[in-house]
């Protein structure tokens, strides 16, 4: 569909749901249910219905136990997951999610990412936007490389981190593992390449050291 024509606006909007960077600018209402409850009910949908979308939403993100709380006394992991229960509940497709771990620690980033790899596993589509080549690494099928509002690199994560110099060109890098196995074969270290996720470079270092 496509996204200029005002005949697929309404199916878009219908298909996709979006979670913003800060999901401070997405909470409407001060209370989790209330908050989750938003889409539904602007949805026209019945009372009975609605509480059944707002528990199950509340369910998928673990966050069922915090629906009577108040969304200024969550912590940003949790405000992101309010965020993300209040589009599930609308029962979209397909979620796009800008820059959904920024600002998190390091714990919270891993338990997020953990979380949305679930998501997926669901059956849900995931766009991410992200500057963060370690997340994509982690958890993408396919990349998209903008460059000024044009493609640069379009394909599997394998496909795209092989560029590494025009990447950095366009002020990109490459995940952490690729960066550390790239170094490790110009010491003479035997390794193959599209080692872009740690596990997979710890998975060949041990064949390799085990083989030895």
């Amino acid at each position: 569909r496509d996204t200029h024509r005002e005949e697929d606006v309404f199916a878009i909007r219908e298909a996709a749901g979006m979670v913003f960077q800060n999901p401070d600018n997405q909470a409407v209402t001060s209370i989790v249910r209330d908050d989750v409850a938003f889409g539904p009910e602007n949805l026209g949908l019945a009372p009975d219905e609605i509480r059944v979308r707002v528990d199950e939403a509340l369910a998928v993100v673990a966050m069922q136990g915090h629906a009577e709380e108040e969304i200024a006394n969550l912590s940003g992991g949790q405000k992101q997951r309010i965020a993300i229960a209040g589009v599930l509940a609308m029962r979209p497709t397909t979620l796009v999610l800008d820059e959904p771990v920024a600002g998190l620690d390091p714990a919270s980033r891993n338990e997020f990412l953990g979380f949305i790899d679930r998501l997926h596993k669901r059956g849900i589509t995931l766009v991410m936007v992200s500057h963060n080549m370690n997340d994509i690494a982690r958890l993408a099928d396919r990349v998209l490389v903008l460059d000024r509002g044009e493609i640069a690199f379009l394909g599997t994560p394998e496909e795209v981190f092989s560029h590494p110099v025009e990447l950095r060109e366009i002020g990109l890098g490459v995940p952490h593992a690729q960066r550390m196995a790239n170094e490790l074969r110009e010491l003479g270290v035997p390794l193959e390449e599209g080692l872009y996720s740690p596990e997979t470079l710890a998975e060949h270092l041990v064949a390799l050291l085990e083989s030895r």
